[in-house]
């Protein structure tokens, strides 16, 4: 994996962009700025992008909104959804699609053909971004945006109009890329830049197609919606691998790695002091894995030093203790001073700058794919064996985070002092027939409500550290696993249904800001509005 410098990218493309007013509108050039750049600085400066959110950074982040940890002190963050990201933010993603645009272009002026690798990379980032905006605000524009002054206001598309096209997109951009992979000679100006799968069109190939399965597994409630063709171009997928190639190994995986020179880990040596002992280990993750008798408890967490000091020893499963998201600060706070909770293991994700000693974040994964296979198998939309995905889902969840059968964890409590060590048995946890959140254990249950519950469980634990959002999307789809409210989560203690539109739409496009929200939400922009995907 090559290291890369964010902060220059950013400054470089910052230097050759175009200015803009609107996030999803460039209205202004400037003579001053140089017209063009290679299509390979761009692409690299579009890949960073993709990597927003998927640690542990910021405030009511991803990883805190999926529940997999939470602040204990409020200097920190609070973990209200009421606060944050959620309340007013942006259409940053825009300022990327506008330069996918310029990616495209700059292809053109290098004299590539169409369709070549920038231009079908663009359709798939325009799916991935809009997908992205369109899970959490819900209708967008679309159609008539990206194209500058020409359009200054453009119109709100609905969802459904929305995920038509992306699915459009993904379709098209699938063929193009079969095209030239099978015949390479014919590509004249080839992919540079690429830090996640070195510039191998086969293997974003098949990232579009494994992102495909997440677009349609996340239509499960529209299957009957015309247009979509959620079932069949879900069987497609799963039957003719050959024309559309999934991923088949970790090795496959879009992912985003840290370098110690430029771009630290987020948890690291460094900042040891003023993060580890002020956020906890959601009680929503630790109930799961510990019921399970999951290796993902030791791998991820610390004992809770109250328990170790009732008699618990660090290898037993119950003295893993999360904090509760749906507690008030005061209570969580004063919990996690006097040790009543289990901390993120200091081991494991602070002791180099690298992040070496953790898992990268994954953007799209294989670990995702198998579960998004077996959930459609088991909802009958193509055949197969759900429990064959299902399998290879959980194990490669774990090999993402080290784990194997066999595999020796190092427990420690967060100053690093170690405890002792725990050996994995794979073939033990697989074969568990209880236990869990509805004591059904590990074992699938076969293609029943059941085992779509196992399955959307082991997902939900796969997103552990990674996929930015999808965590939260997937629970707001199924229910699965029940997230912990309170005064904590503020929002009079319910989760959220989408984000707030942009406050600067209220002045730049109030017009047709004001016809999505009346369209979808009864006049109302709030965040508990339920979006059209998930009706």
């Amino acid at each position: 994996m090559k290291t890369h410098n964010k902060i220059a990218i950013t400054a470089v493309l910052a230097m050759i962009l175009l200015g803009s007013c609107q996030d999803y509108n460039q209205l202004v050039n400037n003579p001053n700025l140089p017209l063009t750049s290679p299509p390979s600085l761009l692409f690299t400066g579009i890949l960073n992008s993709m990597a927003d959110d998927n640690a542990w950074d910021g405030f009511l982040g991803s990883m805190n909104s999926n529940q997999f940890w939470i602040s204990t002190y409020t200097y920190y963050g609070t973990n209200n959804y009421d606060q944050g990201p959620f309340i007013g933010s942006s259409f940053n993603y825009y300022s990327t699609l506008q330069n996918v645009v310029q990616m495209e272009q700059e292809a053109k002026k290098a004299g590539a053909p169409e369709p070549n690798p920038y231009s079908s990379m663009g359709k798939f980032f325009r799916a991935y971004f809009y997908n992205l905006m369109s899970q959490k605000f819900g209708d967008l524009p679309a159609s008539e945006a990206l194209k500058g002054a020409d359009k200054i206001a453009p119109v709100y598309d609905t969802q459904k109009d929305l995920y038509v096209q992306i699915l459009k997109w993904l379709d098209e951009a699938n063929t193009e890329m079969g095209t030239m992979v099978a015949n390479p000679g014919a590509v004249s100006v080839p992919l540079s830049g690429d830090m996640y799968l070195d510039n191998d069109l086969a293997k974003w190939q098949k990232a579009v197609n494994s992102f495909t399965l997440r677009i349609l597994v996340s239509l499960s409630k529209k299957t009957a919606e015309a247009g979509l063709n959620v079932q069949s171009k879900f069987a497609a997928i799963v039957n003719d691998p050959a024309k559309y190639p999934v991923m088949s190994s970790n090795d496959d995986n879009v992912q985003y790695r840290y370098n110690a020179q430029f771009n630290n880990y987020p948890k690291n040596p460094g900042n040891i002091g003023f993060n580890i002992s002020r956020e906890n280990v959601s009680s929503t993750f630790l109930k799961i894995t510990t019921a399970l008798n999951d290796p993902r408890t030791f791998i991820t967490s610390t004992p809770a030093p109250a328990q170790l000091a009732l008699g618990k020893t660090f290898d037993d499963q119950a003295a893993y203790i999360g904090a509760n998201p749906g507690d008030d600060m005061g209570t969580v706070g004063g919990g996690s001073q006097s040790g009543l909770y289990s901390f993120v293991n200091g081991l494991r994700y602070y002791t180099t700058y690298d992040g070496s000693n953790a898992e990268p974040a994954i953007i799209i994964g294989y670990p995702e794919v198998c579960f998004n296979i077996a959930e459609g198998i088991n909802r009958g939309w193509a055949t197969g064996t759900a429990a064959t995905w299902y399998n290879a889902g959980i194990v490669a969840s774990l090999a993402q985070l080290g784990v194997s059968d066999g595999t020796v964890i190092t427990v420690a409590d967060y100053h690093l002092t170690p405890y002792g060590t725990v050996t994995v048995d794979l073939p033990a946890y697989l074969a568990q027939t209880t236990g869990g959140p509805s004591n059904s254990g590990v074992l699938y249950k076969g293609d029943n409500a059941a085992g779509l519950e196992q399955i959307l469980t082991q997902k939900y634990l796969g997103f552990w550290m990674n996929s930015n959002w999808e965590a939260f999307f997937n629970h707001r789809r199924t229910g699965v696993p029940t997230f912990l409210v309170g005064p904590g989560t503020g929002n009079g203690g319910v989760i959220p249904e989408r984000w707030q539109y942009p406050y600067g739409e209220l002045t730049a496009n109030k017009a047709n800001y004001e016809a999505a929200v009346s369209r979808q939400f009864t006049g109302s922009d709030n965040l508990n509005g339920k979006l059209w995907i998930n009706q």
